[in-house]
This record gives structure tokens, sequence and C-alpha cells, in this order.
């Protein structure tokens, strides 16, 4: 179906450009309010759409189409983008911003369907559904190949225990299974809560049955599931993965499947897709699915009902549910806080690099002029530094509050006048089960962002690059000894600050070097004399 673009100017164009449930955008043809014009024209060039989209308002897509930089570009009235799913990989989310177009997706729409996934496909991985089924098809009536094993007493690993992987354990609890959960914004008290085990990756490798995966691709998660990994599993264990492919690497595992360590493997994704002729596909003990985690009629009809419901609550209220990129701000707030946002994600960056646990609760405290402001923006900021690390690029200014309040960390916001010193200052302090981890930074006239205060111990350390932070007793030898150990591994000191609480007591270094470190070299590092912790950061 495609209708005419109308450049009225109380007319807002709506443009489907994917193909889409019809009862999905049905919330958009029987809204009455609002001069909805929706026109439906699918599968076209990058060429076309962008000869068509200069009177857009509202693009709304799936997968398919790739919302590129120049059909961004070409699009002069274009206010908002929606996304009928979960990733937005497909859509230029800077490009987007920079033109002030809100990007919004529909992150719960498939939800059950994914959890769901999961669990026919681990019960057909436990029972050898589709081989058995391929083996009578062809005539064979085999009992005795495919004796299978229960799930009930059996114990789930559950890798990512966000709102698919505890849709999963809540599944899996009800087959009477024993549920691991790893996630790093997992609590104690939160896992009680929802009947499941708190544990590491390395823990639910050495003891689940089964383990399945619900993270996000990001640098830290890909290839989690390697060689390592699979030596220490138990023999027997069987892997599930409806997420992304490449959080599992796949030749390790085709290895684990032939030497016998995994019995099998159940994929909906791959690295590559379409993976039709992967070496994966040739092993008994695997099978497999074309990406269908969220193809059901009602995942596809609600995720795009999710977002018709989002362009219409945008145009009545100017707010969003959903928002995945920094919306535009009043010129006059932007031009007082902007100076502070890098600062703001640096400072949340650096604290979740030295935090360990998972983070529950959050105090930013704004000092001197900035108290003046409106700081909500720079508190988003600072969320999304802290959250990028473990919850990836899709993390941003808008949804990191929202982000953050979902896995229950508590925020909390002081102003105050009395900078210390300082004509402004942000303090930003982490609290979790046991720890209690601070850092504050300020912009200096003429000289930009310092960070001025780590833990107890003032500094004076420009917040990029790569840094060290060390933790050490105050005696001497100590810089000399890591300046030696460092230069054992080539890896050179641009800069050094040091701090120390009192004289022979504890004191931290902070060295801003020229390239990143390895584990390894950490390890190296830590283990000399009165050096109790060392950690890389990354800013």
């Amino acid at each position: 179906m495609v209708t005419k673009l109308e450049t009225a100017t109380n007319v807002i164009n709506v443009f489907i450009a994917d193909p889409l449930s019809e009862d999905g955008i049905f919330p958009l043809r029987q809204e009455t309010e609002l001069n909805l014009n929706v026109i439906v024209d699918t599968g076209l060039t990058p060429e076309q759409l962008i000869a068509k989209i200069e009177d857009v308002d509202v693009l709304l897509v799936r997968s398919q189409t790739k919302v590129t930089r120049e059909i961004i570009q070409a699009a002069k009235n274009l206010k908002l983008i929606g996304r009928a799913g979960v990733g937005v990989d497909n859509i230029d989310l800077n490009a987007a911003t920079e033109h002030g177009i809100i990007v919004v997706n529909a992150p719960d729409g498939n939800t059950n369907s994914a959890a769901e996934h999961t669990i026919a496909m681990m019960t057909s991985l436990a029972r050898h559904i589709p081989q058995a089924y391929n083996t009578l098809k062809n005539g064979v009536w085999d009992r005795k190949t495919y004796v299978g094993v229960e799930l009930k007493n059996k114990t789930l690993g559950v890798v990512g225990f966000g709102r698919i992987g505890a849709e999963v354990a809540y599944r899996a609890k009800g087959q009477r299974m024993e549920v691991m959960a790893y996630d790093p914004f997992l609590t104690e008290e939160r896992a009680k809560e929802l009947g499941v085990t708190k544990a590491t990756v390395e823990e639910i490798c050495v003891a689940a049955d089964f383990i399945t995966v619900h993270t996000p691709l990001l640098p830290e998660t890909r290839n989690l599931f390697n060689k390592e990994k699979f030596d220490m599993m138990k023999p027997g264990v069987r892997i599930i993965n409806c997420a992304r492919g490449g959080i599992i690497n796949e030749d390790d595992l085709y290895d684990a499947i032939v030497e016998g360590k995994v019995a099998g493997a159940a994929l909906d994704v791959f690295v590559e897709e379409p993976a039709t002729d992967h070496k994966l596909l040739t092993l008994p003990q695997v099978i497999a699915t074309p990406h269908l985690g969220a193809s059901t009629i009602e995942a596809q009809e609600s995720v795009a009902v999710d977002v018709s419901n989002d362009i219409i609550k945008f145009y009545k209220t100017g707010t969003v549910t959903n928002p995945v990129n920094m919306p535009s701000i009043p010129k006059e707030l932007l031009a007082q806080v902007e100076p502070f946002f890098d600062l703001a994600e640096k400072l949340g960056a650096f604290l979740s690099q030295v935090t360990a646990e998972p983070v529950k609760e959050i105090n930013i405290s704004y000092a001197g002029e900035v108290a003046n402001y409106d700081v909500r923006p720079l508190t988003s900021n600072a969320l999304k530094g802290l959250l990028k690390k473990n919850h990836g690029e899709h993390v941003n200014d808008v949804n990191a509050r929202y982000l953050s309040e979902r896995i229950g960390v508590k925020i909390n916001e002081h102003k105050t006048t009395t900078a210390k010193g300082f004509t402004n200052l942000i303090t930003v302090e982490v609290k979790t089960q046991n720890e209690v981890h601070t850092v504050a930074g300020t912009l200096l006239n003429g000289l930009g962002a310092r960070i001025v205060k780590v833990e107890n111990y003032v500094v004076d350390v420009i917040p990029q690059g790569h840094l060290l932070y060390i933790k050490n007793t105050d005696k001497p030898g100590a810089i000399g000894r890591v300046a030696t150990k460092l230069a054992e591994k080539e890896i050179n000191i641009a800069t050094m600050q040091v701090g120390r609480d009192q004289v022979g007591g504890t004191a931290v270094m902070m060295l801003t070097i020229d390239n990143d470190v390895t584990a390894e070299d950490l390890a190296y590092v830590a283990q000399l004399e009165n050096i109790d912790e060392v950690k890389a950061i990354n800013l």
C-alpha cells in the first residue's frame, strides 16, 4: 500500500519502509487527534528512499532498511525514526542525533518470544527432537539412538540476566531446574527475589548442565565462551545461544563438540548470517534455526504497536517511552551544561572500571556554579558512562536513567554552592554491596577537564586515553619499581600523579600510558612488593 506524501503544514507524514503487521500500525491508522498521513512503501533501494524522504516527518523501519547518514541528510522534516524491534544497528544514530532526530525502538516487544524460543531450543536439544524427526521422516524408526536427558533437577546457567534472561529463568524453574545467573548488575537481593543463584561466568561453567547466553554483543562479551571456558565445563554440557552471534567462539565450540566435551548446541544466531553452510551444521549434535527468536506473530505485532504508540506520544506530549539517542534540548540549557557533558561521562566510565560488584546506588554532587544549572543531562551522561561498559553503545543520554532504574540502581542528586576551592566540581560516588568508590572532576578555565580526586586522594589527571590506577602502601621505592616493571613490558609512561592519605599510609598512583595493557601486564605489576591493586582504565 502506498499513499501520497503531503506538504501541508498540519500533516504528519509517517513513512513505513519495511513490512509491518497491519495490526501493529493500527494505532496510527485509528488516531484522530493528530493529522497522520500513513504511507507504506517497502522494498525501496537507498536511492529510491532518498528521493522520497524529503517531506517525511516520521520514518518507521524494521531491520531491512538501512537508515544511513545520506538518507537522514536528505530528510528535511524528519523528527523521529522508529525501529520496530530492539537492535538499531541499521540506523546511523550519530547522524540522527546531529540532526536533532529522535530514534525510538521497542525493547520489550520480543521478550516473551525470545524466551520461549530459548526454552524450545533447550528442550529440543535435550530430547534430540529435530534429529529424531528427520530420521523418522526418512523411514527409520530409531528409538535407541535418540535417548535424551530430562531438564528436571538439572542446573541451567543463564549468562546475561536482563529481561529475556529473567524470563528464561522463570520458565526453567517451571521445569524444576536449578538456575544460576550472571549479570554485571545482578545483586544478591534481586537474585534471591527471583529464586536464582547469583554466580560468576566461571562458576556457571563449572557447575551448569545447560548454559544459555542473553548478553548484548560487546567487546567484553565477544568470544566470551571460548576454549578456556569450554575446558572448565563438565563433560556433557549443552549450550544454547539465541542472543547474538559472536558471544560464543564458533571454532572453539566446534572443537569442544567433536572432542566430546560439549554434548550438543542449539543455535539461533551466528557470527555471519545467513549461515547455510556453516561447519557447525555438519555436526549431528547441533540443532539450529535461522534467527527466529523474535519471529512470532505476536512479537512482530507487539514491537510495531510499541513504536506506533511512541510516535503518537511524541506528537502529543513531546516525550517518548523508549528513546535510543539524545533528543535536542533548548539552546539556552545546552549552552550552560554542554561543556560538562564529556566530564560527567568520563567520571561514570572511570567508576565502571574500578567497581567490581553490581552498583546499587549512585550519588552525584554538583558544587559551585554548575549547581545553578539544570543538571539532569549531566546525571544522564554520568549514568551513560557507568553503564556503557556492560550495556554497550545503545546506552545514551536519554535512556541511561531509565536503564539504571530498571536494573535497580538508586540515583541521588545533590547541589551545593560550595565547591571547596573549585569554581565547579562534580563528584560521583557509587555504592555496591561491599564497596564504595568516589571520583571528582572539574573544568579548569583554559585547561579543560581534570579528575581532581580519586577515593580520598587528591590528584590532577586529564580524563582521557589509557590510565593505570594503582593502590599501594606509601613506602620508598614504589614508584621506581612500578616504572621498571612497566618498562620491562615496553609500556611507556606519559604522566604520573600520586596521592596519599598520610605518610606511610595508603597511596595511589595515576599513570597515563601510551597504549592499553593486557591482564598479564596488570598481574605482572600487581606482584610487586607493597602494591595492593592495579586496574587499567580506558577513557
